[in-house]
């Protein structure tokens, strides 16, 4: 930004705070009790009296003038101010020119200047009645002559505005032109951010409220010739603070002036942690605006203007105090992320280690300092209860962060990877967890208590209900899921067989997610090694194969195709007891020999060599069939026998495709007689149920 654009955005601030002061002497000033104080004085014949109702609509047009004066654009309301400064430097030379002609001679030269005009003449009526006297006018002459010198100069003024009456209007009207189209083209938030933009609300009243502070602390101590105490002090800061939220226009100045400090603050624990490079990647959640909505939002709850100066300084020690833990909350957010990642990275940087660590010692002090201030000054009630949790909540976040750095720093001098690192983690997370569940619950039931026994508020209930959800319901509901999930995946882990010495040396290679060595490994359904605490940490995310993307499921669930091992063998019934019904395996050794399938006798499966097929059709319609299909085809029935099994249809149509990939195997064996009882049955399955996988 060139220093012409500062100046501008400087002065377009400034020229603004004048509408906000008037804004607030018009809402500080009661015009009734003012014209009572009047009457009670016994001065009714006043002017000011008599005029009471035209100064009620002045006090009206009051507003609408500090209202124009926020709303104008810079460069008209540089005209205004220069119009202003004008009516003032002539009325200063009606006052001047009473005494010196060289000073009238300087403010009409100064008015010709403002009003970029070089007619001087039109500002030199005051001259008149200096110039009388200079020439000896007897005395009754120089009265006319100085009335006529103020007749000119209002007929003047009144000709100046006159002239530009309808300026106002055509403002008006073009403002409302340009409004119009804005709108229609891009909508009421576009309009509402343009303006918010332009007229740059936060500053102008964070400006004027620090005006205001100002003022209030030189009235106090050009009052005071004694020194003031540390007590004194603070007690001052309180008051001023109080007597500068009085009225709404002034609490928005003390609402945007928070979050102006929220933001100094955070932007100043950026910059310590990570210097420079923090304000490269700016996160735009940490913008002070929680703060400033905080005590906004508690200021009108409690109804902080309609105090008391002393109980509004009361009420806003409370509420900075709960603006401060949500300042340190906020510390923690942006210090965690960062200080678990140093742990985690190998930067033997000493000077960012030191700022990480420092940081969170002092994060992890000043809450639990503060959490006693307030046990010190306060009487404990449920409202201040939430503000020693949250403090305390801080606390033990801060403790977790600084036990797992610690962990990661060990991890790190021990200069190898600890295989249950992961494990430590969690209990760690897990501990301060459980401690923040117990601490939320302490502050409901306390809530609750007090709800019941003492006075009951809607605000107060809401207030439990909103704490019991959000930091009681779904804190448990969250930490039971990572519990179930985190026992399932044990599980998996538990169910999946451990590889051996001898497989590990064939296997020969590293950890796909870690990318280690072996030296104890799991093997999943599909054939892959992978170390136990590595796929446990992965089955947290997915339960599927970090390589080939199968699922993995647990031995107490149903077999699952993608489960089987990745062999040229069919993988086994999942039932044993429906493999023997109905189901003769081909195959058959000589003599009488019963066949088995997976270990189970098969019933009618006895076959001799010099049996006879019971059909000779059907087999010689078997025949034909293989060789109507072709070796290609027939690896693609077989393919496709495999993926109906597999998926899981129809018993009726799993039977049918092993029968028929048997039939294939045996096919090439003039002595396997048992193929034609294959056929036939192969036949008479595919009409009683219309396999898919093998038509």
């Amino acid at each position: 930004m060139a220093v012409k654009d500062k100046l501008e955005a400087v002065l377009n601030v400034g020229l603004r705070v004048p509408s906000i002061m008037l804004l607030e002497v018009l809402y500080r000033w009661d015009v009734s009790s003012f014209f009572q104080k009047i009457q009670r004085s016994s001065l009714n014949n006043n002017p000011l009296f008599q005029y009471k109702y035209l100064a009620l609509y002045l006090h009206y047009v009051g507003y609408i003038l500090s209202l124009v004066l926020l709303t104008l654009p810079r460069q008209h309301l540089v005209k205004l101010y220069l119009y202003v400064l004008t009516a003032l430097l002539l009325f200063a030379g009606h006052q001047v020119s009473r005494d010196y002609v060289h000073s009238q001679m300087v403010v009409c030269t100064l008015c010709s200047c403002v009003m970029q005009t070089k007619r001087i003449w039109l500002f030199s009526a005051h001259l008149l009645p200096l110039v009388a006297r200079l020439c000896l006018v007897p005395l009754e002459t120089i009265v006319f002559i100085n009335r006529f010198a103020m007749i000119f100069t209002g007929l003047e003024v009144i000709y100046f505005l006159a002239t530009n009456l309808l300026v106002p209007y055509n403002l008006a009207k073009t403002a409302y032109r340009e409004l119009v189209q804005v709108v229609e083209v891009y909508g009421l938030l576009a309009l509402g951010m343009s303006l918010w933009n332009q007229l740059v609300l936060p500053v102008l009243f964070m400006c004027f409220w620090l005006v205001l502070f100002a003022l209030q602390i030189y009235s106090y101590f050009s009052s005071r010739d004694k020194p003031t105490s540390r007590e004194r002090l603070l007690f001052l800061f309180l008051t001023s603070i109080a007597e500068c939220c009085s009225t709404p226009y002034s609490l928005l100045g003390l609402v945007f002036t928070v979050s102006f400090v929220a933001l100094g603050v955070l932007t100043l624990c950026k910059f310590y942690l990570q210097g420079y490079r923090a304000f490269m990647n700016d996160n735009t959640m940490h913008r002070g605006m929680t703060e400033g909505i905080t005590i906004l939002i508690l200021a009108v709850q409690t109804g902080l203007i309609e105090l008391q100066v002393i109980h509004r300084a009361f009420l806003l020690s409370i509420i900075l105090f709960v603006v401060v833990a949500s300042i340190l909350q906020s510390m923690l957010e942006i210090a965690d992320p960062i200080v678990l990642a140093l742990g985690a990275s190998r930067d033997k940087s000493l000077w960012k280690h030191f700022r990480a660590v420092s940081l969170c010692l002092f994060l992890l002090v000043f809450p639990a300092y503060m959490a006693y201030m307030i046990c010190q000054f306060f009487h404990m009630d449920f409202w201040l209860l939430i503000i020693i949790s949250s403090s305390i909540l801080t606390s033990l976040q801060v403790l977790g962060t600084l036990l797992i750095y610690i962990i990661f720093m060990v991890e790190e001098v021990r200069k190898e990877p600890v295989e249950n690192m992961d494990d430590v983690i969690y209990y760690v997370n897990g501990t301060y967890r459980l401690l923040e569940f117990l601490v939320a619950l302490v502050v409901v039931a306390y809530g609750v208590s007090e709800t019941v026994f003492g006075e009951w508020t809607v605000m107060g209930s809401t207030i439990i209900f909103i704490h019991s959800y959000y930091n009681v319901w779904l804190r448990a509901q969250l930490g039971w899921q990572s519990f179930l999930l985190r026992r399932d995946a044990v599980n998996k882990i538990k169910s999946l067989p451990t590889a051996s010495d001898l497989q590990l040396e064939q296997y020969n290679d590293i950890c796909a997610i870690c990318y280690q060595d072996m030296k104890s490994a799991v093997i999943t359904p599909c054939s892959h090694f992978f170390h136990a605490g590595c796929l446990k940490k992965w089955l947290y995310v997915q339960e599927t194969c970090p390589l080939c993307h199968k699922p993995l499921k647990s031995q107490s669930q149903p077999a699952n195709a993608t489960a089987a091992p990745a062999q040229d063998i069919l993988p086994a019934n999942p039932n044993p007891a429906e493999a023997g019904q109905g189901e003769p395996v081909a195959g058959a050794a000589e003599g009488d020999k019963t066949v088995t399938h997976n270990g189970v006798p098969v019933e009618g499966s006895q076959a001799s060599p010099s049996s006879s097929p019971a059909n000779p059709d059907l087999e010689l319609e078997g025949q034909a069939e293989e060789r109507a299909l072709g070796p290609q085809q027939t690896d693609t029935v077989d393919s496709a026998c495999l993926e109906g099994q597999v998926a899981g249809l129809s018993q009726g149509s799993g039977e049918s495709c092993l029968r028929h990939r048997q039939r294939q195997q045996s096919a090439s064996s003039p002595a396997a007689t048992a193929s034609t009882v294959c056929a036939a049955e192969l036949q008479s399955q595919l009409q009683q149920s219309a396999s898919p996988c093998c038509l």
